[in-house]
């Protein structure tokens, strides 16, 4: 199919959102391996819709940086060098320990309570072991805290690292996750919010997202092949 006729998708249709989505939803949620070339046939029976549809929503995922576009080839799932990961890493401690602080001064008491539910949801996957609807919720949690800030900018900033993906990337699968620590940092960051501590907010998250940052950096000055990195 042409450029063209890509373009011609309807990009605000249902399908259309619904499929990208799903597809992002799958890629940040671990479906497929690191650099895997995802064929127009195989996306298109996933997601039940169009070639073209497809073609839209890859080309839209490739420019937002959730997929590598290949000439000629489609797309594949992207990996990250230990040096962007770092850097990712870097620039979501700062944008979120900002976001956290201005969070404790903008977030209604009706977003107070549902990060109080989500603690709740992540306290009792914890205790199952559940560790895949741990990290949905850490997610979930963060994604709260950010919308709670109401500043558009730094969110969107926050989206654009693909912290997700170089966490999965990096994450040691024999290590328990979460970390021992992770639960009582998410708790240290809503009392924070909780109680409108703006400075508190801000070390809370900090010393949350740097204690990823450290692992990473640790393991990797220690020479390993494939770095950990466990939030």
């Amino acid at each position: 199919m042409s450029d063209e006729a890509v373009s011609a998708v309807d990009v605000s249709s249902s399908p259309f959102e619904q499929a990208y989505q799903d597809l992002r939803d799958l890629i940040i949620g671990g479906r497929f391996p690191l650099n895997a070339r995802l064929t127009d046939a195989e996306l298109t029976k996933l997601l039940d819709v169009s070639r073209g549809t497809v073609r839209s929503v890859t080309a839209r995922l490739a420019q937002e940086g959730y997929l590598v576009a290949e000439p000629h080839r489609g797309v594949r799932t992207r990996g990250f060098t230990i040096e962007e990961a770092i850097d990712i890493l870097e620039a979501r401690e700062v944008l979120e320990s900002a976001l956290a602080g201005k969070a404790a001064t903008t977030a209604t008491e009706d977003e107070i309570q549902g990060l109080a539910s989500v603690l709740e949801q992540m306290a009792d996957a914890e205790s199952r072991h559940d560790a895949a609807e741990y990290s949905g919720l850490n997610r979930e949690f963060h994604r709260r805290v950010r919308e709670a800030a109401r500043q558009q900018t730094m969110s969107m900033f926050v989206d654009s690292l693909h912290y997700p993906l170089v966490m999965r990337q990096y994450r040691d699968l024999a290590r328990a996750h979460p970390r021992p620590d992770s639960l009582s940092e998410h708790r240290a960051i809503f009392y924070a919010l909780r109680t409108r501590n703006v400075e508190a907010a801000s070390a809370a998250m900090r010393h949350h997202v740097a204690s990823a940052r450290r692992a990473l950096l640790i393991n990797a000055q220690r020479g390993r092949v494939t770095p950990v990195v466990t939030e």
